[in-house]
């Protein structure tokens, strides 16, 4: 806080003790927080905390005295991700003000919009977006807007990572990331081929300094550094930066960086930004060029500048010590990182011992190392103390007797609407089976069983499969429930990533509202939404005929607790589905609130699915050709590439099957096989409906979170 202060941050975003998306960092203590806000209020300037995960059903009492305990001390705003955390401001604390965290997953102007009409008056945009998407935004929405201009990348989609909750419940969702993106996998060779290694999904480092002037030329509000969990030098250069191109713009007023003056800060930015110890630079999607080239396999995932492997290890003065063939210079109190050869393990480290290397022509330097690592492991410079810069601390020992109470969350509002107007909402779905698939093919396989529905994934290539009508499909349109994919930025998915010049575009296939509105005429009338964004391509069909068109809220809008439950139930769904993340405990106590047994008759909830552990906005298949790979834990996953983006599964799908008949003792009717991701086979699905109707537990299977729950540091 003080390097950012210090360089010219106009804000800063922090994190308390709880709920918010850097849990494994100290973050702020209370009394800090205060004083941080009291001193940077003196200073013009605004703090920003980060409420931004999810919350269970349990902690809506903790959730509720925190935000109480906000109010009263009334931050700059909150950023939030839970919709439940949305709601609960909305009812009870409607003096605070409500950023939307990159996690919520807004990419368009419509999902911004349906946010402006409750309250919220910034969206911060989700990352995978092109400098023409963000334009198209702010000519829709009045919304204030917020991006990421520089730092880490996630590879998939913002707030739709599942990996590190997979391998152990340690959720991005929760501030628990794991950082599966970083690690080093092998490739499984087909055929008995050599396997090869590599880091696969690690992405650079993003840097937009250079097209500040076209973002401002955008209407882009604010910008974002990511310097959570770094340095204060990291911090520090990063901020200066970009402060000195900022200052160069509104000092020219020349947003489309003609001028002289905006050409050299850019430049002078650029050189200081050689100094942030960070990965490889790229603009990611901003540019839309259609190249892959923020990942390289061959770059691991930590940051520093790379001094090399370790040439030769000893032990002297009783310390260990390594040889590291570095061509820049290393001093006593500098910071490196090693990292094991297999990835098995990565430690920081103080440099206590450092001299020159004297030995034959190796060069280099012998440095002080901790114990674990030996020849061949890397070594990164991550921080040089000669250019550690102090900065003037703003807060200083004052202290503050105020922290949340132990007030009791009460209901949400919402419930009580849903069983007074829905009484026979229920009704529109059948108690049973819904199986969903990726592709019309698979819809011939899955009729032997007849679900209760059948779920057909709504991907471009489906949808005008489908209007084009070529041949008789086995399921109608009132047996089928189409499903929108959660990642839905603006314009169209397909003719943006795909042809990225104008002329191109004429030619690409037609848009998914159009295509929605031809398919609502066909007499599809059942769908499942994933997105804020996805409400818009519903209104008008749903203002000619209100019953005619019925919306089940998916699994990637994340309603963990009763309140995130009420704010979807605010915007008009007939159903809910339950996260894939979830556990039977949070999802009971989530529909027990009042009128529990209509609420459950309400909530689909799946019992069988390969959980997409990464969503890439990108062929990789044009950058890779393997399509399973394993971690150091023998895991094994698959790639699954096409035009329309990536997908990361597991080879052990997560099931409950065997579970069916407790669930519906509970009060529960409605469950859903997902069959997409892997090729669908009839002897597989054979099988698979064979075990459901036995309640028998299949083999080779993960049962997620659902019996442990989410990993909790506590």
């Amino acid at each position: 806080m003080d390097a950012a202060a210090g360089e010219g941050a106009d804000a800063v975003y922090l994190g308390l003790k709880n709920f918010n998306a850097r849990m494994r960092t100290a973050n702020f203590a209370y009394s800090q927080f205060e004083a941080a806000l009291r001193a940077m209020r003196r200073m013009k300037k605004k703090v920003y905390v980060t409420v931004n995960t999810v919350f269970e059903q349990r902690e809506a009492d903790r959730m509720y005295q925190l935000l109480k305990y906000l109010s009263s001390v009334a931050p700059d705003a909150l950023i939030v991700q839970d919709f439940g955390v949305l709601m609960m401001v909305i009812s009870e604390f409607p003096q605070l003000k409500i950023h939307s965290s990159t996690q919520m997953n807004i990419a368009s102007a419509k999902g911004a919009n349906v946010l402006s009409k409750n309250g919220v008056s910034r969206v911060v945009l989700s990352r995978e977006l092109s400098l023409e998407e963000l334009r198209l935004i702010r000519s829709d929405t009045n919304m204030e807007l917020e991006v990421f201009t520089h730092g880490a990348l996630c590879v998939s989609a913002s707030g739709l990572c599942l990996f590190s909750s997979y391998l152990g419940g340690k959720s991005a969702n929760r501030g628990m990331c794991t950082q599966a993106c970083r690690r080093l996998y092998h490739v499984i060779g087909e055929g008995g081929a050599e396997s090869k290694e590599g880091y696969y999904f690690s992405p650079a480092d993003l840097q937009l300094l250079e097209h500040l002037p076209e973002l401002a030329a955008a209407g882009i509000n604010a910008v974002k550094i990511e310097g959570r969990m770094k340095s204060a030098d990291y911090v520090g250069t990063v901020v200066s930066a970009y402060r000195l191109v900022l200052d160069a713009i509104a000092e020219n007023g020349d947003v489309n960086g003609d001028d002289e003056k905006i050409r050299l800060s850019i430049a002078k930015g650029r050189e200081i930004l050689r100094n942030d110890f960070a990965r490889a630079k790229t603009t990611f999607h901003f540019c839309n060029t259609g190249s892959i080239d923020w990942l390289n396999p061959d770059q691991d995932g930590g940051t520093g500048i790379n001094l090399g492997l370790i040439q030769a290890t000893k032990t002297e003065a009783g310390e260990r010590r390594c040889l590291v063939s570095a061509r820049v210079a290393i001093a006593v109190g500098d910071t490196i990182r090693l990292h094991r050869s297999n990835d098995s393990m990565r430690v920081s480290h103080k440099v206590q011992y450092a001299e020159p290397s004297r030995e034959g022509t190796v060069g280099g330097y012998w440095l002080s190392i901790p114990g674990g690592f030996g020849k061949g492991d890397s070594v990164y410079l991550i921080r040089n103390k000669v250019m550690s810069k102090r900065y003037r601390h703003i807060i200083g020992g004052e202290k503050s007797g105020r922290q949340p109470g132990h007030e009791q969350a009460p209901n949400p509002p919402e419930i009580k609407r849903i069983a007074s107007k829905r009484k026979n909402g229920a009704d529109i779905f059948p108690e049973g089976l819904y199986v969903s698939v990726s592709n019309v093919n698979d819809m011939y396989i899955v009729q032997s069983s007849r679900p209760a529905k059948l779920m057909l994934k709504l991907t471009i290539k489906n949808a005008k499969q489908i209007l084009q009508g070529e041949s008789p499909l086995p399921f109608k349109p009132a047996e089928t429930i189409m499903v929108l994919e959660p990642f839905f930025p603006e314009g169209n998915r397909v003719s943006l990533m795909q042809y990225p010049h104008e002329a191109d575009r004429q030619q690409a296939p037609d848009n998914l509202s159009g295509m929605v509105r031809d398919l609502i005429d066909m007499g599809y009338r059942y769908y499942v939404i994933n997105n804020l964004g996805h409400l818009s391509l519903f209104y008008a069909a749903r203002k000619v005929s209100p019953s005619g068109v019925h919306l089940i809220a998916g699994p990637w809008l994340y309603m963990f607790n009763a309140w995130a439950l009420s704010y979807i139930a605010s915007l008009g769904v007939d159903g809910f589905v339950s996260p894939l993340e979830n556990n039977r405990q949070n999802l009971e106590r989530t529909v027990s609130t009042g009128n529990h047994q209509f609420l459950r008759s309400m909530v689909f909830v799946p019992v069988f699915a390969w959980p997409p552990l990464f969503r890439i906005r990108s062929d990789l298949g044009s950058l890779y050709n393997f399509k399973a790979f394993s971690g150091n834990l023998e895991e094994t996953f698959s790639l699954v590439c096409d035009p329309e983006g990536s997908l990361v599964i597991p080879e052990k799908p997560f099931s409950i099957t065997d579970k069916i008949p407790f669930l519906k003792e509970a009060g529960f009717r409605r469950f859903i096989i997902d069959l997409c991701g892997t090729p669908l086979k009839k002897k597989d699905y054979k099988d698979l409906m064979q075990a459901v109707r036995n309640g028998t537990p299949l083999p080779r299977i993960s049962r997620f979170n659902w019996k442990n729950g989410f990993f909790s540091g506590e």
